[in-house]
């Protein structure tokens, strides 16, 4: 019962969609008419500018550690599938005609919580973020580096959780569908990292 309540509620919160928020409140403009048209922090700071990505990004990240930390007050389980819940909110917002984001911040969120609120060790943020940046900077692409870190805390939880009792098969497979979520947001850009047009981070 309050298990499933605490799904509901990690979805309208992921809902919320603050992309959208701060373009028409404080810049009269929808990011969703612009640019790629995704109600992300990276649309966001192209579209808006880099405060404005950065604010987006933060307030994703903190919308699902928000929502995991008050459904770890349940269980450890519970915390999970509230945080995959935040992301598919955010991917698919009850407040945004269900266009919204790709989970990369949310997915960020989603590790946080993982790390505080579920097992409680920051190795498994840490292993996951340090897979990104080496990604990032060894293939230049946010999409390949995002799930290439989604995978590795899917692994580090399936490896490390492997006891088959039933809040760990409920938390292993939470991260499971967390990880499909992740690489089907991004499956158009796996088609253009295939076909060579996707466009790579320059800075590094």
């Amino acid at each position: 019962m309050y298990t499933a309540l605490c799904i509901i509620l990690g979805y309208v919160l992921g809902s919320i969609p603050f992309a959208l928020v701060i373009g028409k409140v404080f810049y009269k403009t929808d990011v969703r008419q612009h640019g790629s048209g995704n109600l992300g922090g990276s649309n966001t700071g192209r579209v808006l500018g880099s405060k404005a990505g950065a604010a987006v990004i933060l307030l994703d990240i903190l919308k699902v550690v928000l929502a995991m930390w008050i459904a770890s007050h349940v269980s450890a389980a519970a915390a999970i599938w509230t945080g995959l819940a935040c992301c598919v909110g955010h991917c698919f917002p009850l407040f945004a005609h269900f266009r919204g984001g790709k989970a990369v911040a949310t997915a960020f969120g989603f590790l946080v919580g993982i790390s505080a609120f579920v097992f409680r060790d920051p190795w498994f943020f840490f292993a996951p973020l340090v897979m990104f940046l080496i990604m990032l900077w060894l293939y230049k692409f946010v999409s390949v580096a995002s799930i290439a870190a989604i995978l590795c805390s899917s692994l580090l939880i399936t490896v490390l959780c492997w006891d088959m009792n039933a809040q760990s098969i409920m938390i292993i497979t939470a991260s499971w569908l967390m990880s499909i979520l992740v690489i089907w947001r991004h499956w158009a850009n796996i088609q253009r990292v295939r076909e060579g047009s996707e466009t790579a981070v320059t800075w590094l």
